[in-house]
């Protein structure tokens, strides 16, 4: 029984997932993932009470996503900091190029529930990348940092009317978290004119394909071992 129950909850994550990454979360009804399952709402509650608790899921795929795209860029000879660049300008990109990406993330940093996620993993990320510019830093200098960050790095991905150009936007907020972590002003100069001199918006469009394809992969492998 309970084997079966764990293949009913990724399914409805899986196509939950997908619909939120291809149609966006917003458009997404719990009554259409249970239409398309064809399984009751009351099924479908069992296993996560709201939507947002599959956002959830999903908030938690990406944060293990962005990990390994980390080590994957470090294999290939970025440094930590120039991959922590990269991430965030991949993420400013793909909400300038998709309107469902942008929904996904802005969704993602507005939630308290998945806020706290991102804050978390990326509070640890920042431990990892930048402890050598913060020596007698603890573990709760990083999460008051953090609070700062995310707030800048969802103003990044959000621009009004009146906003700064998208690479204006990408420099300044690299500029001022680079600066909170007291990296050398040297050192930030140079990483954001790198990340400024790649073709990022083709990069966000290959790192949002990558993670759409990462999430059906995890869930398709998470029922084969289940089934």
């Amino acid at each position: 029984m309970e084997r079966k129950n764990n293949t009913t909850k990724l399914k409805i994550l899986q196509v939950a997932l997908k619909m939120f990454l291809r149609e966006g979360y917003a458009s997404t009804s719990a009554k259409a993932i249970c239409e398309k399952l064809k399984i009751s709402t009351g099924n479908m509650t069992y296993y996560f009470h709201t939507k947002e608790d599959v956002l959830a899921v999903l908030v938690e795929m990406l944060c293990d996503f962005q990990w390994k795209m980390m080590e994957k860029e470090m294999g290939e000879g970025y440094s930590p900091l120039l991959a922590f660049c990269m991430e965030l300008t991949s993420m400013a990109a793909i909400c300038e190029n998709s309107e469902v990406g942008k929904e996904f993330y802005l969704t993602a940093y507005t939630h308290p529930k998945t806020l706290t996620i991102i804050r978390d993993n990326d509070a640890r990320k920042a431990k990892n990348v930048f402890g050598e510019y913060c020596t007698d830093w603890t573990d709760v200098n990083y999460r008051e940092a953090e609070m700062l960050v995310s707030g800048i790095e969802f103003a990044t991905m959000m621009p009004t009317e009146k906003s700064a150009p998208l690479d204006v936007r990408i420099a300044g907020a690299l500029d001022a978290i680079m600066s909170i972590y007291n990296v050398p002003k040297e050192m930030r100069d140079n990483k954001i004119e790198k990340v400024l001199n790649m073709d990022y918006l083709k990069i966000g469009k290959k790192v949002l394909k990558k993670f759409i394809k990462y999430t059906e992969s995890a869930t398709e492998h998470a029922l084969e071992n289940c089934s």
